[in-house]
This record gives structure tokens, C-alpha cells and sequence, in this order.
């Protein structure tokens, strides 16, 4: 048997996240049979850049598969930009969960390397907040992808807290030009009007 496929039964199936998501949109598993083979398919970097861009006509028939040596596949369009990605909402209307962060789309990623400004952290499990500034290199992206990666971006409280609980938002965008000590200051500012160190999760 190949290395790319095996062979896997109805449990296994609905173990795997993606299909049990899909469930209730009609997904019905493995029926009349004990297993079923799985493909571990893998994404190429042959012609990635047409990722999401590129829409090809399908052949007659409602095969969900076909051999691609006896098809053929005109092109039907090819976007300016990946359809795959969703329409970022405003800034001031951004509330994203640590899952979310971890699949930004690239244009999301691209949008949030150009901002700088004072972000928050909210934790739904006891109701209370956090609030940081991000005027680095890769600014609120780069700030974000920190949590993305540890949970808690370093932050004492923070690493009390469960990273699944949280929601990040955007308090205020500031200037590119504006120095670091002022957005320091807009910082501090955020704190003592959300009292987010006397009753949230900041500790200076």
C-alpha cells in the first residue's frame, strides 16, 4: 500500500477535526464498510502563487474526482487576489481568538504588519483584560504572532490563563511616525481608564 494512503474506520473518521466540523453541512462518513482508505494529501509549492486565484472549469458529470491525463480543464479565471481569503473587517470591528490568530489570512497578515497601536486581550473564562502596545519591526502582527506561538507573549498574568479564552482586539491605531514613548504613554492611559491593574490582568 502507498505511504500516502491508509486505511482508517468510521471512529477514526469523525476523530479528525475537519470532518467532524463538516458534519452537520451533511458529511455522512463511512457507510457499508469497515474502513475506508484515506490519502494523506500534502500542498506543493508548484505554482503556489495561483492559490486561490485560479478557477478551472469542471468536467461534464458529478465525479468528485478525475484523472487529469484524460480531462481536460480550461481556465475559467484568474482573480487578482486569493478568494480563499475573507474580507478583513475595520479595525475598530477586529476581535479574533488565539485559534484565529494561528490561520490569519495573508492579506490579514499584511494589514496588521503596517498597523501600530494599543491592542487588547480580553479573557471570556473570568471577564477581565489586558492591554499592550505594539510599535515594533512587525508592529500589531508582529506582537500578535508572539501570543500565536507561547500563549502568553511573556506576560505574568497571562500565563496564568488559559490562550484558548482569549479575544484580541484593537484599542486605538496610531500614527507610524508617532515615538515610542508616547505610545507608552497612550498605553498607560488605556490601563487607568479600563483599570485593567487594579481588576484585570496587567501587572505594571
Amino acid at each position: 500500500m502507498s505511504r500516502y494512503t491508509h486505511p482508517i474506520t468510521n471512529e477514526q473518521y469523525w476523530a479528525i477535526p475537519e470532518n467532524a466540523e463538516m458534519k452537520p453541512f451533511g458529511l455522512g462518513g463511512i457507510k457499508d464498510r469497515e474502513t475506508a482508505l484515506w490519502f494523506d494529501l500534502e500542498p506543493m509549492d508548484t505554482h503556489k502563487e495561483w492559490k486561490g486565484r485560479l478557477v478551472v472549469k469542471w468536467p461534464p458529470g458529478r465525479l468528485w474526482w478525475r484523472w487529469a491525463k484524460s480531462n481536460d480543464f480550461p481556465i475559467h479565471a484568474i482573480h487578482e487576489e486569493s478568494l480563499l481569503d475573507a474580507d478583513m473587517p475595520s479595525w475598530n470591528q477586529l476581535s479574533l481568538t488565539w485559534e484565529d490568530l494561528r490561520v490569519l489570512p495573508t492579506k490579514w497578515k499584511t494589514a496588521l504588519r503596517q498597523w501600530r497601536g494599543i491592542y487588547y486581550i480580553f479573557d471570556i473564562k473570568v471577564a477581565k483584560g489586558y492591554v499592550g502596545s505594539a510599535c515594533g519591526e512587525e508592529n500589531i502582527l508582529g506582537r500578535w504572532m508572539d501570543y500565536a506561538a507561547s500563549g502568553h507573549g511573556g506576560n505574568t498574568k497571562l500565563k496564568e490563563r488559559q490562550a484558548s479564552d482569549f479575544l484580541f482586539t484593537i484599542l486605538q491605531r496610531t500614527s507610524p511616525d508617532m515615538e515610542r514613548g508616547e505610545i507608552g504613554l497612550l498605553e498607560s492611559n488605556w490601563k487607568d481608564r479600563l483599570h485593567t491593574r487594579e481588576y484585570g490582568l496587567n501587572d505594571n
